[in-house]
This record gives structure tokens, C-alpha cells and sequence, in this order.
């Protein structure tokens, strides 16, 4: 089996509102990527990504540009636990 990797990312800026975790679902999905995309009370929203390193890294990478509309300013990424990290990609 490869090897895994679970990283929580916070992304700041212009990111409710704007489809942000719908976009983020569909990419990655599209990357095989399982975790979970929400809304944060600060404006800001919280993503944790777990798969092979390539599709998180990826993953990680497209949240600093987001979906058309948004406008994404800062990007924080930190590895997690993986326990942490669920099937699928659910959208909170």
C-alpha cells in the first residue's frame, strides 16, 4: 500500500460564499483525495486532506488559487493525524 499523508489546511480571504467547498470536493475528488471541506466562524475555511502524497500535495497547491470567484489570501498547512481523516470527502 503507499504511503499516506493527512495535512489540515486553513485558507484565508474572499473563501464563503464563493463555492469554495463545493470546488474543493470536486478536486479532490478528481485526486482520490479523502478529508473534508468547512466553513469557519473567522470567515475563513478549514480543509483536511489525507491520500497519497502527490494527490495532497496537489490538492494543497489548488487552494491557493480556489474556484473562480474567490479570492484566496494566505494558505496554512500543517500535517494531522490520520486518524483524523476520514473516507470520502465530505463537505461541513
Amino acid at each position: 500500500m503507499a504511503n499516506k499523508i493527512c495535512q489540515r489546511c486553513f485558507v484565508s480571504g474572499r473563501v464563503q460564499g464563493v463555492a469554495f467547498r463545493y470546488y474543493t470536493r470536486q478536486q479532490a475528488q478528481r485526486l482520490g483525495v479523502s478529508g473534508w471541506a468547512r466553513n469557519l466562524a473567522d470567515g475563513r475555511v478549514e480543509v483536511l486532506a489525507d491520500g497519497e502524497p502527490s494527490a495532497v500535495n496537489k490538492l494543497c497547491a489548488w487552494l491557493h488559487e480556489g474556484p473562480p470567484l474567490a479570492h484566496v489570501t494566505d494558505v496554512q498547512c500543517t500535517a494531522a493525524s490520520e486518524a483524523n481523516c476520514p473516507e470520502g470527502f465530505g463537505i461541513g
